[in-house]
């Protein structure tokens, strides 16, 4: 059996404004944008060549899990890959977003990393895994029979 994380719900405060700093600021994809229930709206997004998605909760979504619901701007940690930081920072710096330049924190693939905070302050990080450029993640991580 597979199972395939595909989508992330992220806790906001203010669904309209995240969903234009996602898609203005990073080139997230509008997939969704409704109302699927009355009072519930769901804004998912995907980044570019990702098999993975965000969705932007507001009060209503969280209301309908177990647990406590986490504040706004709570999560930290979240990561994008790219197989070239140089290249994503430039297009993200001419899209606007205001984010650290590539730090090199080890020499050997994956080791170097960029920062960024969305309006709520989720934090994220994007890892350059040069072996991208030729190899989708999946492929480069499953170990070869």
């Amino acid at each position: 059996m597979e199972y395939t994380l595909e989508v992330i719900p992220l806790p906001v405060s203010d669904i309209d404004r995240s969903m234009e700093f996602y898609r203005d600021k990073l080139g997230f994809h509008v997939d969704i944008d409704t109302e699927v229930m009355p009072g519930m709206r769901i804004v998912q997004l995907t980044p570019p060549g990702s098999g993975c998605s965000i969705a932007l909760a507001g009060d209503a979504l969280w209301e309908t899990m177990a647990g406590p619901r986490p504040a706004s701007g709570s999560y930290q940690g979240l990561q994008l890959c790219v197989a070239d930081a140089k290249a994503a920072h430039a297009e993200l710096v001419a899209r606007g977003l205001d984010v650290s330049e590539p730090v090199q924190h080890a020499p050997q693939d994956g080791g170097t990393f960029m920062y960024f905070s969305d309006p709520d302050g989720n934090g994220w990080a994007i890892q350059e895994y040069r072996v991208r450029a030729t190899t989708s993640l999946r492929d480069a991580i499953v170990p070869k029979a």
